[in-house]
Order: C-alpha cells, then structure tokens, then sequence
C-alpha cells in the first residue's frame, strides 16, 4: 500500500509493507524518493493488512511520524498563526494505491479455512479497512487506485482464492466510486497481466514462454514501470474524469479461457 500527504510545503510518498524481507527495498525505495529535485520525504511503515489490526497500526503510526515531521518544522516558524498551524498539523492524504496481495495456489479440493483466511485477510478485508482507517484523512479531489489483476476475470486453474479476492476489488471499486465522487475524488482499479516479480519467479517456465508467446505485443512481459505510469495517470489530473473503471493493462496477452499452469505451482506471496 502507498498513499501520498501532500499539505502546503511536503510533499510525502508514503509505504507500507509487511514481510522483513521487503524492509531493504523499502528503504531503498525512500533513499530514492528522498533525493528527488523536490525535497519530499518518505515513511516506511510496517502493518500487516492481513490481521483486524493492521490498518488502524498503519495509520497510527503515520499520524505519530507525520506529527513529530511537523512539530520539527513549525519550531522555526514563530510567526505562523494558531489557525495556520493547526490547519498545516492535520494530516492529509491525496493518493491511495492499495497494492499489497497474497496468493495460495491450490485446487478447490485442497483448499482449507486458514487458506481462505490467508488470501482474503490481506486482499478483501485489509484493502477496505486500510482505506476506512484513511477515509478521514483523504482530501477532496482524492484518488483511490486498487490494484487488482487480470485473474479477475479469469479463470485459471489452482486459483480460485486469487482471482475470486482480485474479483472482488473491481467490486469495491465500483462502490466505492459512487460513494465518494461527490467530493471529485475517483475510485479505479488496474489489472496487471505477468510482470517480472518475486511472484513471477515461483511460475514454471513454460507457463511464462506462453504467456510471451500469446502476447501480440512483442511477444513479452509487461514491466512494471509500464504498470506504474497507468497507475501515475489515474492518480493525476488526467484521471479526473475516469472513476469506477477496471483497467486491464496486460498486453491482450492473457487469454482469459486459458489455464496458467496445473495445481502443483508453489505457494507464492507479495507484499
């Protein structure tokens, strides 16, 4: 999940994540952001989406590192007034991408309460209760970006506690669409189709030289900056008048009516 704060002079790419081995990447990513031209900062949080908790332990601890930001800056502003520094102390969020998600490969016959509960945890639940615990922070004009995947409307093989979570994001996107655009803000979802990832590496090899071969476009993979630019226009004024949309971004090369692989793929996650 990220979200962006941006009042007044900050500008604030924020990030969540959950497992250790996605602490590295994280700082790396903040360092990056950090060194933008702008000056904006960066917050790596670590929440787990997928347990009753995990939203409101988000956005605790943004509020707790987003007051203390504030608190430093404002001791050199002496001439600001009570007004103006209540105004710039309250957290605002511009930008939400949910894109955290967890998958269990099984057959319908394999399939256990705890493996619904793993997949459904993080993809369902957590997606809406992370966003609630948002909602009050998220300013008008406000965009909302669910990341879903093309197995949403497919059907694949092993799959169903994936494609049915992923289904059920472009739902919460239609609602949520028409119950927030009062205010101008839009609620869209983007489905990937395979990009190079640590869930991609636990795919055989042959299911991906398919996946390129039935890809008209260049016969390839999507990247995941090809990914991001979808999600940076949704997120700017270009997507101001694109809300309650599922945007496959997949090449046409995801055959929907075909399988991706047998039942024996490997437990995979990515958060």
């Amino acid at each position: 999940m990220s979200a962006t704060a941006t009042p007044q002079e900050y500008t604030l790419p924020l990030s969540g994540y959950t497992s250790p081995s996605s602490s590295a990447k994280v700082q790396t990513l903040a360092s990056q952001i950090r060194a933008l031209p702008h000056n904006p900062d960066a917050h790596p949080c670590r929440a787990d989406l997928g347990t009753p908790d995990g939203g409101k332990t988000f956005i605790a601890d943004l509020v707790r590192w987003w007051k203390k930001k504030k608190s430093e800056a404002t001791t050199t502003i002496n001439s600001s007034s009570d007004s103006d520094k209540s105004s710039s102390n309250t957290l605002k969020i511009d930008i939400i991408v949910n894109n955290a998600g967890y998958d269990v490969v099984r057959t319908l016959g394999e399939i256990t309460p705890a493996d619904f509960a793993a997949v459904y945890d993080v993809n369902v639940r957590g997606v809406i209760f992370l966003t609630q615990a948002l909602l009050p922070h998220l300013n008008a004009n406000g965009r909302i970006i669910n990341m879903s995947s093309v197995g949403a409307r497919g059907g694949f093989k092993a799959m169903s506690l994936y494609c049915s979570s992923k289904a059920a994001l472009e739902g919460l996107t239609r609602c949520w669409a028409a119950e927030l655009g009062a205010n101008g803000t839009t609620v869209n979802c983007v489905n990937p189709g395979p990009v190079p990832s640590d869930m991609l590496d636990g795919v055989p090899g042959e299911i991906i030289a398919m996946q390129k071969a039935s890809t008209p476009i260049e016969n390839r993979l999507g990247s995941v900056k090809e990914i991001a630019d979808i999600v940076a226009m949704l997120a700017g004024r270009d997507g101001a008048w694109i809300t309650g949309q599922a945007i496959s971004a997949s090449g046409l090369g995801y055959v929907l009516n075909d399988s991706p692989g047998d039942g024996d793929l490997e437990r995979s996650n990515f958060e």
